[in-house]
């Protein structure tokens, strides 16, 4: 008896693919398919969104200081690569899961469609907390990952960069682990990497920056000035350290944060520059003498014009977006809010800038670096951040006029301009064989 072909449907995806799947993956396709009816003939391609094009899993063993051989889970998936070689960072946390992998893929496609930047997305990681290895420790699970995942990567193929809890100094061991594999120095098979190995000026900034020029932007837009804007902060580091520093430098005041070591709060507005200086050298900004203390949960809830999550996903739920007071969202994190979240504050009236776009300011300065690492020219900070500048001006700009043309939220706006982008391309390239 023939076995029945299934069609091209729900039932035909594998049920770990599927919405109803937990995990930021069901979160991914719910927003696929809010933006489905908007995107005409190319819908008939849409299923390529939902299926990721590699999933790699791979065991990570290495020796640990003490003898004992341990082994880590890793993963590196590539979603799309229509549009170019895929492009995504490297986490290294306890709670990774291929769930969370798969859907920072996919909004790795989407952001870097949305820019207009010439990649498809890609993202990796493995489930371990690095704070409990030693240097050495982690250097052997970082050159043993790159060695396994190595037949994916490369500069014209994949190209890996840092996220969460990932740097420089990973980058550098996994540039140097490729590049013995194949024979040469191959500073482009990774970006996030120090000045002196090929890396961009303004990468580190970047996001924080891109964070920072779409909500000056939105402002504008909607008549909210940031001069004397109240802004509430979570996460510290490289994207909300940075968006909180230049909104403070714009006016702005920053009179809540919260981090893994605790949360804070001075309605008068936290000395910025004091902080950074306190999370340099506290690794969080619990302990601050230049505020009070504040529950968890009472953040959510802060008097505010201007909140950013820039920590981990799924941090702004159906249980505490009804408490938000804050007239706009900017999204530094990946994946922040829930769907169920996102109504609550669409109904609110709260503007929010979705994820792939506001932060997409890391991966257009990754671009800058990959170009450069290819030429071998290198641009000054000034010129960085001004490209930089202007590509989130001129996206923004696009996300703003379909969002309005359609009367949408601006996240399925972006999810219009870069699904399009993808599946036209799809739609040129074809079918091979």
């Amino acid at each position: 008896m023939q076995t029945p072909v299934p069609t091209a449907g729900q039932h035909a995806i594998p049920s770990y693919l599927q919405a109803d799947h937990l995990g930021p993956w069901g979160i991914y396709l719910q927003q696929v398919e809010r933006v489905t009816p908007y995107l005409g003939h190319l819908a008939r391609w849409v299923e390529t969104l939902k299926r990721p094009k590699r999933i790699l899993i791979v065991d990570v063993p290495i020796e640990m200081d003490d003898g004992r051989i341990a082994h880590f889970e890793g993963y590196r998936v590539q979603h799309n690569l229509s549009r170019g070689p895929g492009k995504g960072g490297v986490r290294f946390h306890q709670d990774v899961t291929l769930s969370e992998v798969m859907a920072l893929s996919a909004w790795m496609s989407v952001k870097n469609a949305a820019v207009n930047v010439p990649y498809g997305g890609a993202k990796g990681g493995i489930r371990v907390d690095p704070k409990t290895l030693s240097r050495g420790e982690l250097e052997r699970l970082t050159r043993r990952y790159t060695s396994e995942i190595g037949l994916l990567i490369g500069p014209t193929k994949d190209i890996p960069a840092p996220d969460v809890n990932t740097n420089g100094q990973i980058m550098s061991w996994m540039m140097d682990t490729y590049s013995m594999n194949v024979g040469a120095t191959a500073t482009g098979v990774v970006t996030g990497k120090p000045i002196d190995l090929g890396g961009s000026l303004g990468r580190v900034e970047a996001t924080g920056r891109g964070v920072f020029t779409v909500g000056v932007e939105a402002a504008k837009l909607t008549g909210l000035p940031v001069q004397g804007a109240r802004v509430a902060v979570q996460g510290f580091g490289n994207v909300g350290g940075t968006a909180g520093k230049l909104f403070a430098d714009a006016g702005a005041k920053i009179v809540a944060v919260q981090d893994h070591t605790g949360s804070i709060h001075n309605a008068s507005g936290l000395d910025v520059a004091a902080l950074l200086s306190h999370v340099a050298e506290r690794g969080g900004v619990g302990g601050f003498a230049g505020a009070e203390v504040m529950d968890s949960d009472d953040f959510w809830g802060v008097d505010c014009d201007i909140l950013i999550p820039a920590a981990l996903e799924g941090q702004i739920t159906k249980d505490n977006a009804g408490r938000i007071k804050a007239k706009m969202v900017i999204e530094g994190a990946n994946g922040p809010t829930t769907p169920e979240a996102d109504d609550i504050l669409n109904d609110k009236g709260v503007l929010v800038l979705p994820d792939v776009i506001a932060n997409a300011g890391g991966v257009t300065v990754s671009y800058f670096e990959w170009v450069q690492d290819f030429s071998s020219f290198f641009w000054t900070e000034d010129e960085i951040n001004a490209r930089l500048v202007r590509i989130m001006q001129e996206a923004f700009a696009g996300v703003w006029q379909v969002a309005h043309e359609h009367k949408v939220s601006l996240r399925t706006a972006t999810f219009i301009v870069a699904c399009q982008r993808i599946l036209h391309a799809r739609e040129m390239r074809g079918l091979y064989p």
